[in-house]
């Protein structure tokens, strides 16, 4: 039997090809290993930055937890309170080869558990005591039915849905300012049982965020809480950074007031030169 072996050409085509695939493969397994330790070398940055936050003096110790999302930081764990979960999602950002940050960090303060239809029912009736959304149709999540709780009064101004899962409070739908949006977005923190808010309140028509649109927003807010004389208070904000000057009449009234700025959406650090003055 006569045993036919491949052309020249033929041959050296194939082990050309077979080349070809091995500095391929040796090429993707490289870039792999390459991603992989760029990814620990983002993640050992961003741990040394959450190392240098500040975290106020608790009896309960942040547990947080990170990983890589095509170049998204994700942030999982608890934290003490709300100030400690805005300096750890600010101190990330700042991390080169951070694109963005998701921040699923929850606020755990040794309160009593409250059940997520009670804190449904309490954010719905913030939101409907609130004169700022009294245009605003408000609905519920409800064993997977969105049950509408009231509708708009006069002229329809938007519309925000309520959904609470785990302590996790979910905004939909859409209101008219980015100020209304940040308004909801604080109503659902105020209310008892709240771990985190997820604001995806969509505003239209779409309108640019600045650092004087933060400004707005914390004004309306301290307005809105009757625990603060806002008009003793005087706000100003430069890259996302708040300062509170002003008077308040106690020490309760000063530090309420600053953590209604840590509350609004966007804000990355909180300057409290509220003097105490009757």
């Amino acid at each position: 039997m006569k045993i036919r072996r491949p052309a020249p050409h033929l041959a050296r085509d194939r082990a050309g090809v077979q080349r070809t695939e091995r500095v391929s493969y040796i090429q993707t397994f490289q870039d792999k290993a390459d991603i992989m330790h760029s990814s620990e070398a983002v993640l050992t940055q961003a741990r040394a930055a959450i190392a240098h936050v500040p975290f106020h003096s608790h009896s309960i110790h942040p547990t947080i937890h990170l990983r890589l999302s095509d170049g998204a930081l994700i942030l999982e764990g608890e934290v003490p309170d709300i100030v400690d979960k805005s300096r750890v999602a600010a101190s990330v950002r700042r991390v080169d080869g951070v694109s963005a940050v998701i921040d699923h960090l929850r606020v755990a303060d040794g309160g009593a558990a409250v059940g997520d239809s009670e804190l449904r029912n309490s954010v719905c009736v913030r939101l409907l005591q609130a004169i700022d959304f009294r245009n605003c149709r408000i609905c519920a999540h409800t064993k997977g039915r969105i049950e509408p709780v009231r509708e708009a009064v006069g002229e329809s101004s938007g519309e925000i849905a309520v959904e609470v899962v785990d302590g996790v409070v979910t905004l939909r739908g859409h209101v008219i300012s980015l100020s209304h949006m940040r308004l909801a977005g604080v109503l659902a923190w105020w209310s008892r049982g709240c771990r985190c808010v997820v604001n995806e309140l969509v505003v239209a028509p779409a309108e640019t965020d600045r650092d004087d649109e933060v400004t707005e927003a914390l004004k309306l807010v301290l307005e809105t809480d009757q625990f603060v004389d806002a008009d003793r208070i005087r706000v100003q904000t430069k890259d996302r950074v708040v300062t509170l000057e002003g008077y308040a009449a106690t020490e309760a009234g000063k530090r309420q007031a600053e953590r209604d700025a840590w509350y609004v959406h966007g804000v990355e650090d909180v300057v409290n030169r509220i003097v105490l003055s009757n």
